[in-house]
Parts: C-alpha cells; structure tokens; sequence
C-alpha cells in the first residue's frame, strides 16, 4: 500500500483531509528568507501549503549557514539570492507547491503590493523597521501575521490579529532609536532559538489556514540557553497609533532613496523610489570603464578604489565598506544616480 505524501498529517486528527484541503488552498508570503524565514517556508512547503511567496533582498553568505537551514556552500559562493535559493531547494522537495521569488527590499512603496492577494504573512526578517512597517501595512489591510524575532538565544513570537486583538506596537511600544537595543550584530545568535521559534510561526500559520480554534491568544518568550519558556497576555492598547487610532506613518513616509545598515554585513543598502523608470542596463552601461564589472544573473558587481556594491535590477544597491549611510547616499549618487 502506497502512502500519500502528507498521510501522517492528514491523520492528526486537528488537521485531517479537510484542513489538508485547506492547506492546500492557502497562501502564504513569507517576508525574510534567513534564520526564521527560511525554516518556515521549509516547513509550509512540506506541509503542502499550496501557494508560498518568498521576499528577501538579500544574498547568501558564509557566515548565513550556521542557522539558514534552507541553504549550501554552494549558495554562498555563488552569491545566490536568498529567496532565489530558497525557491530552488523547495521546488525540489515539493513540486506540488507554487513558490514565487522576490528579489526585493520592503517598503512603503511596495509592501502593500507584496501582501495584499494573501491569507497570511510571516516574519521572518532582520530588523524592527520593516516589522514596524509591516505592522502598519497588515493593519490597514486586514491582513493576519505572525510576529518572529530572535537574538542570543532568546526569541519572541506573537500572532497578530487585525480588528480582534494587539498589534505588535502595543506588544513592543513606540520603535526605539537605533543602538538601543540588542541585535545579532552586537549580541549574536544560536541556531536552535531560531529553530524554536521559527516552530512555533510555522505551527501557529498552519492552526490559521485550517480554521484552528487552537490559535495562540498569547505572546510567547523563550530562551534555548537558560532554557525557559514564558506565555504572557499583550494587552489592545485603544491609544496604539496603529490598531488604535489607524494613523499609518511609515505606510506615508515615501522618500527618493531609503537606506538602511544590513545586520550582519559591513554595509549599507539604498533603494531608490520605485517609479518604474530605472533603467538597469543603461545603469549598468554607465558603469564601464569605471572600474571593474562583474555581470551575473541576479546583479552585477562593480569595484574599483572608492566603491564596492551591487547593482540589482530595481535600482537597489548594497554599498560595500562605507562608513556611514551618508558615505553610502554619496556613492550610490556619484555612480548610479539620483
């Protein structure tokens, strides 16, 4: 007797072929291809979530493959895009499973484009700006999420409810200024508390595809070292800018150029308004006899004695050894321009 891919769970009684069906029918983006991100889309795409959307804007490295399940070596020395990689290693677990690929930066210019045709969204990012954002976005369209985040070996999870419960400013408060707090730059990061809580995200994303009356109503803190586990009430807060008064302004905060520090790297990312009229062949024509000039698949590659980044195709750039955003605004000026 042949047993179907998804038998075992299909006899767990709370899923079953009904929430299998359910699955199926579901789609989910996914937003953050790396140490959560990547375990979860893992997990949906065996699951057999039928629809997965993958944005990252980042590229694989070395250093990802301590706690980014989803990627190899030769990933990293190929400098693959993290969500580019990512959808070539679950086609090849499950074909059943439509995954699109987003080489991209969120932003307010975009962010509502990239989650507004889903049931579900995901964190799985690096930074408390894009979830802040996010967080907005989500609101505004109604739109379920599941809040990840995770430094040392510590990590939060929290489901977000749009119109039935907090949001993730009534959980963390106003966005604090940078510096401030801890990140995996300045504190690190074990792969089992990414694992741990990337568990939870998939577990409770799968409870809201199939109708689950098991949903977690609480937030959850974890640490894998001093190996604890805390569940604790987030109370609405009727004053949150957000879910309270509806006042989006990150969603409105729209600039010419965005830039932002890339945990984990020593650079800078710039991504200009997405006007639709960059040109990257003619940016990349620009570039020649400049200095040296490495065109590959997903981006290309140029150096010479002032400047290292990569050029993709939106018009995005990732400043190599800049000392600080303003150095970083300058070349991306000087060599793309404004």
């Amino acid at each position: 007797m042949t047993v179907g891919r998804y038998h075992r769970q299909e006899i767990f009684f709370p899923i079953g072929e009904e929430g299998q069906e359910k699955l199926k029918a579901g789609r989910v983006c996914v937003i953050g291809v790396g140490a959560l991100g990547s375990f979860v889309a893992n997990n949906l795409a065996r699951a057999g979530v039928g629809y997965l959307r993958l944005i990252d804007r980042d590229i694989v490295e070395l250093s990802n493959l301590q706690r980014q399940v989803l990627f190899t070596e030769r990933d990293a020395r190929e400098q693959v895009p993290k969500a580019e990689a990512a959808k070539a290693h679950l086609a090849e677990m499950n074909h059943e499973v439509q995954i699109e690929a987003v080489i991209a930066d969120v932003n307010p210019y975009n962010v509502e484009k990239f989650i507004s045709d889903v049931d579900l969204v995901i964190d799985g990012t690096d930074n408390l700006e894009t979830r802040y954002l996010l967080n907005e976005a989500c609101d505004k369209l109604k739109i379920r999420w599941i809040y990840g985040g995770v430094v040392g070996s510590g990590g939060t999870m929290m489901n977000i409810l749009p119109g039935e419960g907090p949001c993730l400013e009534c959980l963390l408060g106003p966005l604090p200024e940078e510096g401030t707090y801890e990140t995996c730059d300045t504190a690190g990061v074990i792969s089992p508390i990414t694992g741990i809580v990337a568990a939870y995200q998939t577990a409770e994303a799968m409870k809201m595809l199939t109708g689950s009356e098991a949903l977690l109503r609480q937030a959850v803190t974890l640490d894998a070292w001093d190996s604890f586990t805390e569940f604790f009430e987030v109370e609405k807060d009727p004053e949150c800018p957000v879910c309270g008064k509806r006042h989006y302004s990150r969603l409105q905060n729209r600039q010419k150029r965005y830039t932002a520090a890339l945990c984990g790297h020593d650079a800078y990312q710039i991504t200009p308004e997405d006007d639709g009229m960059f040109d990257y062949e003619e940016a990349v024509e620009s570039l020649q006899g400049r200095g040296t000039l490495e065109k590959k698949k997903f981006f290309t590659v140029f150096r010479n004695d002032e400047a290292d980044f990569k050029l993709f195709p939106d018009g995005r750039a990732i400043i190599n050894g800049a000392a600080d955003s303003t150095s970083a605004q300058r070349i991306y000026i000087r060599y793309i321009g404004s």
